[in-house]
């Protein structure tokens, strides 16, 4: 049996970011993962931090619209009819979730941890150096005519009780100011200036995983299929034999629910599967963040390139891609951008783990008190890892957190 003091399962966004938060205390950590650094959706998401996005998934009166996603396979939120039975016990807390007392409730946590997230992210990019790949060129949120735009208004009040700072802008001329190139059916936008995005997901994720090893960090690959905690020791059962540490970090994604089964605690975690296709260098000279909220999608700029991407479709992990649906968003991207070159692309669809309250899961094992979940992010891990980091790290060493942490924990259910 192999021993270390803190093990992170999980090389994701979140797993690496966990591990340099309790590395910087002086803890000796190891990071396991089943397939390596970053092979799920830490590295092929949009890239962008959405501190702004504070409005959770299940808002009031949206099951009025559940018989549509089962009626649209290529809409901007679907349940396959595959999956629509495994899927109703998960639907049930979301309709739940969206009542307006616990709506208002998971949006004020949604934004304290928001807070936190934007602080921790600046001192994480200056801690392991970098800017460099940052883009800090904010974000467009497009509307199709006055009445969509009215409708949003209550969404922007909202942001601004929470000192999100915004501009309002009411035209395609203003809108063609910050980025050229939209069709003009697009004739109201709000522009969020401190939004940014990295350049790169998977390099962000490698140059966090990178500083890590400098530093002394191990990542090995080890798919853990079960966890027990003994005495002041986590025993875990790994392929390649047990393994013993002093604390678990259970950052597993999608995955992670499985594990949290074997301490015997049964967690509602459903899957977000997200689709794109990335562009390569010169297919759009896109300046700035786009969000298309009226279709559920965005178009970011990658490495020079484009990705177009977004949707979710709850389908879980074992139902085969259904790469239609990044043709639909790559279609509709050709009709709202004109002049997008939409050849040479890369499809790409990943399991996004959300929790029916579209708050993440951070706290620690109601039976295992040695064992710490960080996961449930949904679409929001690579925004909230680095303050996700600093409450794992807080909650290890036993400090006062800087936010409340009891609306994430994982008793709530």
């Amino acid at each position: 049996m192999t021993t270390s003091e803190i093990t992170v399962i999980g090389a994701g966004i979140i797993g690496i970011s966990s591990a340099l938060a309790l590395q910087s205390c002086g803890h000796a950590v190891t990071v396991l993962d089943r397939e390596g650094v970053g092979a799920g959706a830490s590295s092929g998401n949009a890239g962008a931090f959405a501190f702004t996005d504070i409005v959770p998934l299940a808002t009031p009166g949206i099951m009025r619209e559940a018989p549509k996603w089962l009626l649209d396979p290529s809409g901007p939120l679907s349940v396959p009819p595959a999956y629509a039975l495994k899927i109703a016990p998960w639907m049930l807390r979301f309709w739940r979730a969206s009542w307006r007392d616990r709506y208002a409730r998971s949006m004020a946590a949604q934004s304290s941890l928001m807070a936190l997230s934007r602080a921790a992210l600046e001192r994480q990019v200056k801690g392991v150096d970098g800017e460099a790949l940052m883009q800090r060129e904010g974000q467009l949120q497009l509307y199709e005519g006055e009445a969509e735009f009215r409708a949003s208004l209550p969404t922007w009040q909202l942001r601004e009780a929470h000192g999100i700072r915004f501009e309002l802008l009411q035209s395609p001329e203003a809108i063609a100011e910050i980025q050229p190139g939209l069709d003009r059916r697009f004739t109201h936008a709000g522009f969020t200036p401190d939004w940014l995005n990295t350049c790169d997901p998977a390099a962000w994720l490698r140059h966090l995983a990178d500083r890590f090893v400098a530093l002394g960090g191990r990542i090995e690959q080890a798919e853990v299929t079960a966890l027990a905690q003994e005495g002041a020791r986590v025993r875990l059962t790994t392929g390649s034999g047990a393994r013993a540490a002093d604390r678990v970090v259970v950052a597993a994604g999608a995955w992670s629910h499985h594990l949290a089964r074997t301490l015997g605690d049964r967690l509602p975690l459903e899957t977000e599967r997200g689709y794109n296709t990335t562009l390569p260098a010169g297919a759009f000279d896109l300046r700035t963040h786009l969000t298309f909220g009226g279709h559920g999608f965005v178009v970011s700029r990658i490495n020079g390139g484009v990705r177009v991407g977004g949707a979710v479709e709850l389908g879980g992990l074992r139902l085969p891609p259904n790469y239609k649906r990044a043709r639909v968003l790559l279609d509709k991207a050709a009709e709202f951008l004109p002049g997008l070159k939409t050849s040479g692309g890369t499809r790409w669809m990943g399991f996004r783990p959300s929790m029916p309250d579209s708050l993440p899961v951070i706290g620690a094992a109601p039976r295992a008190d040695r064992v710490i979940y960080a996961f449930g992010h949904g679409h929001l891990g690579l925004t909230q890892a680095a303050g996700t980091a600093e409450l794992v790290r807080d909650l290890v060493r036993r400090g006062i957190p800087e936010i409340n942490p009891a609306p994430f924990a994982p008793t709530r259910f």
